[in-house]
């Protein structure tokens, strides 16, 4: 029996996307040149893995059972590549790593200039989208790690804290009365609560703090950015809630207000994850720590902040 890793990660890959085409698009082939691995594949286990159809494929029980072992064996032929690259230098060589976008545009231009001055060898891939994205990615081997709020909710995902950043409650200057922040439930009671669209964690959070079942009142005119709900807010449309991380970013010149909550107030936990089963543990380490000094700074207290 020849079974070859090039078969395993071909159909790794059509196991995950059921679909030739995206598939082969994602390996970096041509359609046939996917299907004919498959049936290469099929034919040296002597069983049918996929069934053909019109909107795509879907797995046979025996397709299922060798998607879960090729994913385990690709895993682990990754980690031992790395094990072998990275065992003597920190933070060499490829290293892919996701940020979910609530994050990323504040704290990459920081951590960037940072990496090429302390690690120069290392050669950093970003992807920046949802969290339901980056984890299946980081499960897949696409990733290294992903920085994203806690917790993560894979048993094969382990995580490490770095900072709790801190929501606030951001309205138009004119709005609400001075002093003391009202509740949350006064405020949405009685303005439009603007949040991201869904698929976004932050929304997700938002919404469990202010615990509303029903989002009748909930406006997200597509918004994909914190930038878009700041401008937002800016001209009257409602109210939101930002995470301090953004604030240096997107909140200035007084074109919105902010209010700070009591303590305790709400917030998330930023944090680093990866697979347990990757051999770089050192780099998740020296990347967290750094990344950690960093969100601290962003999440300080206005007047707690180096200039």
């Amino acid at each position: 029996m020849r079974v070859t890793l090039k078969q395993l990660r071909y159909f790794n890959t059509l196991a995950r996307e059921l679909h030739f085409g995206r598939a082969a698009e994602l390996c970096a082939v041509s359609q046939p040149a996917l299907s004919m691995q498959i049936q290469d594949l099929e034919r040296e286990l002597g069983t049918a893995l996929i069934e053909r159809r019109h909107s795509g494929v879907t797995l046979t029980e025996q397709g299922r059972e060798v998607a879960a072992r090729a994913a385990r064996i690709l895993s682990e032929v990754h980690d031992l590549v790395d094990y072998t690259r990275h065992q003597s230098r920190l933070l060499s060589g490829p290293f892919h790593l996701g940020v979910i976008p609530t994050v990323a545009p504040y704290l990459l231009p920081l951590l960037l200039p940072r990496l090429r001055a302390d690690f120069p060898d290392l050669e950093l891939h970003l992807r920046e989208t949802q969290t339901s994205s980056l984890l299946a990615e980081l499960s897949g081997q696409s990733l290294d790690a992903v920085l994203l709020a806690l917790p993560a909710g894979l048993p094969e995902i382990e995580t490490m804290p770095l900072v709790e950043d801190r929501f606030v409650l951001a309205i138009p200057p004119g709005t609400g009365r001075r002093g003391k922040a009202a509740r949350a439930e006064d405020l949405i009671a009685s303005e439009r609560l603007l949040l991201l669209e869904e698929g976004h964690c932050l929304r997700d959070q938002a919404l469990s703090f202010c615990r509303m079942q029903q989002v009748d009142g909930v406006y997200t005119f597509g918004a994909s950015s914190l930038s878009t709900l700041v401008r937002m807010v800016a001209n009257g449309h409602g109210v939101t809630l930002l995470p301090e991380i953004c604030l240096p970013a997107e909140v200035r010149g007084g074109e919105v207000r902010i209010i700070r909550f009591p303590d305790p107030p709400p917030s998330r936990t930023l944090g680093l994850a990866w697979r347990a089963s990757s051999p770089r543990k050192q780099d998740f380490a020296a990347l967290g720590r750094l990344m950690g000094e960093l969100l601290a700074g962003e999440t300080a207290p206005p007047a707690a902040r180096k200039n």
